[in-house]
């Protein structure tokens, strides 16, 4: 799925079992982490670009070592390192990063049937064994633009509820002008339809 589907996904999985921004924060960008695996696509288009020898990076390791057990403790520990409550941190990111697992295997596929994309859960110390759902649907699909478009309607309705969003990861005030126009916004469709 798109990182903005993972980024969705994780938020709306994962906020409200934490206690404050950074640590939400913290947890969707490890649920985000697993894609850094795909980071040789830059190397491979600048080479091809520069007319230099053409390399096969994205090819090669996404999926492979940021899309495993490995990865999951590694990101895990990496964001309770930074987080406030650690330890409620470590967990929620471990279960973020398998949520952005399952997202992947769900709808990952490319353009034909054949085009499946799977995952080495236990790499990078086995690489034979590689978990593939043949019912996978194609990374531009409806599937993945209803999960999309729900999570984001979802993230929306709490936000005008709660009073946080994630705008308030990036700017506390932003996030609070924000609240105030999905409040606004909330007590119309209310007056209207309720």
């Amino acid at each position: 799925m798109s990182p903005i589907t993972h980024f969705l996904a994780g938020w709306v999985g994962f906020e409200s079992s934490l206690r404050n921004q950074r640590d939400r924060a913290i947890v969707c960008l490890a649920g985000l982490a697993p894609d850094l695996d795909g980071a040789g696509i830059v190397i491979d288009l600048f080479n091809k670009l520069a007319s230099l020898p053409e390399t096969s990076f994205y090819q090669d390791w996404h999926r492979l070592y940021g899309h495993g057990i490995t990865a999951a403790i590694v990101f895990s520990l990496f964001a309770a390192a930074f987080g406030h409550d650690r330890l409620r941190v470590a967990i929620a990111a471990f279960f973020c990063v398998h949520l952005h697992f399952l997202c992947d295997l769900l709808g990952s596929r490319g353009s034909t049937p054949d085009d499946l994309w799977g995952l080495y859960y236990l790499a990078p110390w086995d690489v034979t064994q590689e978990i593939v759902w043949q019912g996978q649907w194609q990374l531009i699909s409806w599937q993945n633009t209803l999960i999309s478009v729900t999570l984001m309607l979802i993230l929306l309705e709490r936000a005008s509820r709660k009073g946080y969003s994630p705008v308030g990861c990036l700017s506390p005030r932003a996030d609070h002008r924000f609240i105030a126009v999905l409040r606004q916004w909330r007590y119309a469709v209310m007056k209207r339809f309720g």
